[in-house]
């Protein structure tokens, strides 16, 4: 019993470090002045498909703020062009109702920082979620970032486990 138990609090843990990674990537990304709205409007933080943080994310975007801007959650289903074209950080969760690569299809070429998980499935996002030495830590494509028009700092990319260039 107590086996199920530490597995389900690293799990949790995991959860809600993932979740707070989500909430501090934005101050480090450039976005294209045509892909983020006036600044009064708040940064939209997209999770598409299977959400496996729930509470986690709210209470971690609570209270933060990037560049004087708060962070807005939407949780979608699906995404089309036109409705991630409205999110500046998307989360891609996959499901059935969307698998990833189907999402990641969707976006390519548009200004929105995609965020992935392998260990939900969910493969080729411009960061990409790794565990290593039991803990989270992150990959950047900054490949395809810039492809997309978007800049990564190198303090992010000091940060990541690996960088894939252009």
């Amino acid at each position: 019993m107590a086996d199920a138990a530490t597995r389900d609090a690293a799990s949790q843990l995991e959860l809600a470090v993932k979740a707070s990674y989500l909430t501090k990537f934005g101050p480090f990304v450039e976005w294209p002045a045509t892909a983020t709205p006036g600044e009064d409007t708040p940064l939209r933080l997209c999770v598409v498909g299977e959400d496996p943080f729930g509470p986690l994310l709210d209470d971690a975007a609570r209270d933060q703020r990037v560049n004087g801007r708060a962070i807005a959650l939407h949780r979608l289903r699906a995404v089309d062009r036109e409705r991630a074209a409205e999110c500046q950080i998307l989360f891609i969760g996959g499901g059935a109702d969307q698998p990833a690569h189907e999402a990641l299809q969707a976006l390519a070429g548009l200004p929105v920082l995609t965020v992935s998980d392998p260990a939900r499935g969910a493969r080729g996002g411009m960061i990409q979620f790794v565990l290593q030495g039991g803990r989270v830590r992150f990959e950047v494509d900054q490949a395809l970032a810039g492809q997309s028009g978007l800049k990564i700092s190198a303090k992010l990319l000091a940060l990541a486990v690996r960088v894939k260039r252009q």
